[in-house]
């Protein structure tokens, strides 16, 4: 019986110890087996912290491979408060000494209980050597980039700019974000038991791509530079210069006045921030006849030498009486479109018929987006035709009742002058990872160019648009040496306070080419609201001119038109006029160096195929001294070819006056002279072996410099 009792104690004390083991085995696997996953990041979430840290975006250059957007390495602090423990008041008054951050700022951000906290992002090289010297436990720094610009406001509005996460905002930044921004990097911060931090890794950190635009940053700047100096000297509200190759739609060059620093988005309005080059719509005014009369030459509807009676400045659309600008009698087309009679350009229309102009208007791409590769891109303005009313076709075609951007109308401008055909605008050349070149995909694929009006057709209104420069009302657009066509455009805003046009604020503009015969560039110049003279053909055509002449020197453009001696004599008299004073709110580039120095003394970035791209290096031949003044002393430009002559005074911040062609062969004032920036400089080209001629003029005008 003893026994028995004893077996059952064993059998009961067996069971439960296998009950107890199979409980504990049970539990062990339920947490190893089924809830291993749960637990792990559990685990995890306790003892470390994933934090992201900005990625190395790629770099955008210009057509020529010079930098004009970069990311370069900095420091940024960060402090675990779990290590600084009771030191917390201690390192926030030291850190607030050296960071400029309130003390009570960082008591809070180090009180907040998390395991990670920053201090602060992005340190310049000095800030981030003090925090280091003053080796707070529980402090640390880390590398991280930031996104440099080293031209300042040069394409500003083409590039954008990037917040503090380096995630574009703005121009091809923001475009094409997922491809210049590399892979997020991260940093994990490891803890112990007692939430000590104690280590910590990176993950493989993965650059974006480098883009290349079709922007030349020194045609960027004579764009940039003539705009500021027409805002100054007209106090226009705002303004845009476009230069694009007509051949193909590449941009050159887009310039937007009010501008801003993408190194300092923050301390710009918004409205500088905006490109107006595409997102700004405004009546385009007389310019918009170019596609009145495209349309009624391309249907045999008209020709050049036909007469119209403009009825003395006066006609009546469906009983609306429109009054001209001017009280025209007869004119022939081309007189039409040369003085801009809008009873003319309204006639035409009308023998048109809505229909086949409405087709004209959206083949030109108006009322539509380009599918330029920039952010922000308007339509413009373009009622159905259903829509029009009985007026409509009157006003359409003196350009109001419709809104255009800048790119839509030099887009319909370039068509004219390369025989017929519109080609999508863009500003992406190409996208490079190191060597190797990437397909462009999506908005950046080209697309097929349309033929929108016969060869023939841009012919005829090529050589109308020369007799705007040569007879009508674009006179200041002509240039010495090369032949040109356009055409001035003077639209009036309405008046917010009446409803009604304004008789004195309006959108002074002109749209041209040259050569004619063989275009190198189509050019745009707007300007909003000009005070005082207002008109496109006297204020935006002068600038047009500046601008052409300068690019198409910078191209090695061959000149088509000999120059006479009137015209030369007219660029001694330049020469000899005051010099231009520098703008106080326009820092001209220095393209010998850059302009303003990254936030890290370590290389910036390299570019292809190993070629230093950080800065870029003046030419020994182009260095010149400057006096403790500040003036600049004049290179020798002799035996140099147009274009050599057009760089070096863009580096130097001068404005080049070109006479003749060939090679230099004397310039004014004489090489050597001391001037200031922003002078104009006479340079004679021809015959190497010619006599110089310059001299003696040159030694009156360093007399009054």
């Amino acid at each position: 019986m003893q026994e028995e009792k004893v077996h059952v104690r064993l059998l009961i004390v067996a069971g439960v110890a296998l009950l107890w083991m199979t409980a504990v085995f049970g539990r062990l696997g339920y947490v190893q087996l089924i809830r291993h996953s749960d637990y792990l990041v559990r685990a995890q979430r306790q003892q470390q912290r994933t934090v992201d840290i900005t990625p190395k975006r790629g770099a955008i250059y210009d057509r020529n491979m010079h930098p004009l957007a970069m990311s370069v390495p900095v420091e940024s602090a960060f402090a675990v408060p779990t290590e600084i423990g009771d030191n917390k008041a201690m390192a926030a008054r030291l850190l607030s000494g050296v960071l400029g951050i309130p003390r009570d700022v960082l008591e809070t951000r180090f009180d907040s209980g998390n395991s990670f906290v920053w201090v602060l992002r992005k340190l310049p090289p000095d800030k981030a050597d003090a925090v280091r010297a003053l080796n707070l436990k529980g402090v640390y720094l880390q590398a991280e980039n930031q996104r440099y610009y080293p031209k300042r406001e040069l394409a500003a509005h083409v590039l954008g700019f990037v917040d503090l996460d380096e995630k574009g905002l703005g121009g091809i930044e923001y475009q094409l974000d997922s491809t210049i921004r590399g892979k997020s990097e991260k940093i994990v911060v490891m803890a112990d038991a007692r939430q000590r931090w104690f280590d910590g890794s990176a993950a493989q950190k993965d650059q974006g791509a480098n883009v290349v635009l079709t922007i030349d940053e020194k045609i960027q700047y004579i764009a940039e530079r003539e705009l500021a100096a027409a805002i100054a000297k007209t106090h226009s509200l705002a303004g845009t210069v476009i230069v694009q190759n007509p051949n193909n739609g590449q941009i050159l060059a887009l310039a937007n006045w009010p501008k801003f620093n993408p190194n300092t988005p923050s301390e710009s309005k918004t409205e500088s921030r905006m490109d107006r080059a595409v997102s700004a719509i405004y009546e385009p005014g007389s310019t918009f006849k170019l596609i009145t009369l495209a349309a009624a030459f391309d249907q045999n509807l008209i020709r050049p030498e036909e007469v119209f009676d403009c009825e003395n400045g006066k006609v009546y659309v469906a009983g609306h009486r429109i009054r001209d600008h001017k009280a025209f009698g007869m004119l022939t087309v081309a007189n039409i479109l040369a003085l801009s009679s809008d009873v003319g350009a309204i006639k035409i229309a009308l023998r048109l018929g809505p229909p086949k102009f409405y087709d004209y208007i959206r083949n030109f791409g108006f009322g539509q987006q380009t599918g330029v590769d920039l952010p922000g891109e308007s339509r413009g303005m373009l009622r159905k035709l259903e829509n029009w009313s009985a007026v409509s076709i009157g006003s359409i075609s003196m350009g109001q009742e419709v809104g255009v951007t800048p790119l839509q109308l030099v887009t319909a401008v370039s068509s004219i002058a390369n025989g017929g055909t519109l080609y999508k605008p863009h500003v992406v050349s190409q996208l490079r990872r190191g060597d190797q070149i990437l397909p462009m995909t999506g908005p950046l694929a080209p697309s097929e160019p349309k033929e929108v009006i016969r060869p023939e057709t841009a012919a005829t209104l090529r050589r109308l648009m020369e007799g705007v420069v040569l007879n009508g009302t674009g006179k200041l657009a002509r240039l010495d040496g090369w032949t040109v066509a356009g055409k001035t455009g003077s639209a009036q805003k309405i008046d917010p306070n009446t409803g009604r046009y304004s008789p004195t604020q309006l959108i002074a503009s002109f749209s041209g080419f040259a050569p004619i015969n063989d275009p190198a560039v189509t050019i745009l110049v707007s300007l909003d609201s000009p005070v005082g003279q207002h008109e496109g053909g006297q204020v935006a055509a002068p600038v047009f001119k500046r601008v052409a002449e300068q690019v198409l020197a910078y191209l090695d453009v061959p000149r088509d038109v000999p120059l006479s001696p009137k015209l030369i004599q007219a660029s001694y008299k330049r020469a000899e006029a005051e010099e231009v004073a520098t703008l106080e709110d326009f820092t001209p580039v220095d393209f010998g160096s850059q302009p303003d120095q990254p936030p890290t003394t370590e290389p910036i970035e390299k570019g292809v195929k190993g070629k230093d791209l950080g800065a870029e290096p003046a030419n020994p031949s182009l260095t010149v001294a400057l006096d403790e003044g500040g003036d600049i002393a004049l290179p020798d430009f002799q035996g140099k070819t147009m274009r050599d002559v057009t760089e070096m005074c863009l580096r130097l911040g001068l404005e080049p006056v070109l006479v003749g062609s060939g090679l230099a062969t004397d310039e004014a004032p004489l090489a050597g002279s001391k001037v200031r920036r922003g002078a104009k400089i006479t340079v004679r080209f021809g015959d190497t072996g010619a006599p110089a001629k310059l001299a003696s003029k040159a030694n009156g005008i360093h007399k009054n410099r």
